[in-house]
């Protein structure tokens, strides 16, 4: 799973060698327990005519037409998952996936369209109308299952009247540098978008609508994974703008976007469906792969490998390079007082931090870069320990890495080779700096899923 593991370790010795392959192990772990075809079976069980979603049993036979639609970084998986499933029982279904993994994926009920990720394109805008087509089209005695994980809100773009794909690009790209969380993003999105903020939901009524969801968010509140396509929003235009303000974007996001919002403020652009609309009484949403069961699954590995473990929290937010200084400092008292608990021993986080970007914004790299790097700084000189920081989908920021591992050695070789790591942490370009070492980046590829990121300590 992680392609370049074994040149993850080779030149590292001794407590950092073993330390290494712990924390590798460990993230494969979460990564195999986040498996989107996995969670679908677990979830949508046939017996003859009966599909038992969770604890709700449908009768098929009832049923005159079922549908699939959806996206996100996981919903290629999962629409293979489907069909094994329910087979020729799907009458038709379009899913957006992330664009360059289309041959992974065997399906022939479900059409799967290629989009753009983290910046929206045509392929997302083309499935996404794809999508409300057959929404609209389904009656009272159908059944549309959407397939829904993290990565779906840029994913499935589908602009409001007036405001064009690419002022989309726009504005998400400034918002993916602002230092915004997702939630705060999510409310702007979805007051741009006519397919999020429960606008699926709405297209499909009234027909019965079963959501599958993975999520990619800290605490997964269901109207901010992807957006929310079948979920009530409890966000206004008024808290779209108050976000674009908050983060210095307003002045100079695309007038189209500014129109928008300020008629929506005025009540000439309808909200998005709210908690409490009749159209959400045949919606079930369904949360079937988080961040804390991948957390668990590798505290699970850990015991087996004789260390103890915690999964200390699946809530981890604030700034990467801030969050670096927090673990290094856990590490330190780990390692030197076993304390609070004492070593050999795996502390596992989950959940997403965030960059604000402070240099020329030519840097590269991604959250767990650069809380990785951060960590590195603190922990140098070290022995016996090992911190391994990954995006669950595969792909951390604008970098083609999953994530970094760093040991008490990174910066020392850095040193070596006269690289100034705070230089590059500072210009958040992590990226440059764990490529001149050769032995940091993890690569996985696209993983398939999306369960936010994990952070992984060992100290031995």
């Amino acid at each position: 799973m992680i392609n370049n593991y074994d040149e993850l370790v080779e030149k590292a010795e001794g407590r950092n060698r073993l330390a290494r392959e712990i924390v590798l192990d460990l993230i494969e772990s979460a990564l195999r327990a986040a498996d989107p075809k996995t969670a679908v079976k677990k979830t949508l069980i046939l017996k003859g005519d009966k599909l038992t979603v969770n604890e709700k049993t449908l009768d098929l036979e009832s049923l005159n037409r079922i549908y699939v639609v959806g996206g996100g970084k996981a919903s290629g998986a999962m629409a293979e998952a489907v069909e094994d499933v329910l087979g020729e029982r799907i009458t038709e279904g379009c899913v957006n996936i992330l664009r360059g993994t289309k041959e992974r994926f065997r399906t022939s009920r479900i059409e799967l369209v290629e989009a753009g990720h983290p910046v929206p394109d045509e392929g997302g805008l083309k499935g996404a109308k794809r999508m409300m087509e057959i929404a609209r089209r389904a009656e009272e005695n159908d059944l549309v299952l959407c397939l829904i994980s993290g990565g779906g809100s840029a994913l499935i773009p589908l602009p409001v009247e007036g405001v064009l794909l690419e002022d989309l690009q726009e504005i998400n790209s400034v918002l993916l540098r602002s230092g915004a969380d997702i939630n705060a993003m999510n409310a702007v999105r979805k007051h741009l978008s006519s397919i999020k903020g429960g606008n699926l939901a709405k297209a499909a009524h009234p027909a019965t609508v079963v959501s599958l969801i993975i999520s990619d968010v800290v605490g997964d509140p269901l109207e901010t994974i992807a957006s929310g396509p079948t979920v009530p929003d409890s966000t206004t235009y008024r808290d779209a703008v108050n976000v674009l303000k908050e983060y210095g974007i307003w002045d100079t996001c695309p007038e189209a976007i500014k129109e928008h919002l300020e008629k929506g403020i005025k009540g000439q652009r309808p909200e998005t469906p709210k908690p409490g609309d009749p159209i959400f009484e045949r919606v079930f949403n369904l949360l079937i792969a988080t961040n804390r069961i991948a957390c668990t699954a590798a505290q699970k590995e850990a015991g087996k490998k004789g260390l103890s473990s915690v999964v200390l929290t699946a809530y981890l937010e604030g700034e990467a390079r801030e969050v670096g200084i927090v673990v290094s400092g856990m590490v330190k008292e780990i390692a030197y007082h076993n304390n609070p608990w004492r070593k050999p021993i795996a502390v596992i986080l989950g959940g997403e931090t965030t960059v604000t970007v402070r240099g020329d914004a030519s840097g590269k790299g991604g959250r767990n870069q650069e809380l990785a790097l951060s960590t590195a700084l603190g922990i140098d000189g070290m022995e016996g320990v090992a911190i391994g920081a990954v995006d669950s989908d595969g792909i951390d920021g604008f970098s083609e890495a999953a994530g970094a591992i760093v040991d008490g050695q990174t910066i020392r070789n850095a040193k070596k080779k006269g690289l100034d790591a705070t230089e590059f942490l500072y210009g958040n370009n992590s990226t440059a700096f764990f490529e001149s070492l050769e032995d940091c980046l993890i690569y996985t590829g696209p993983t398939g899923t999306n369960v936010n990121d994990l952070v992984f300590i060992v100290v031995i």
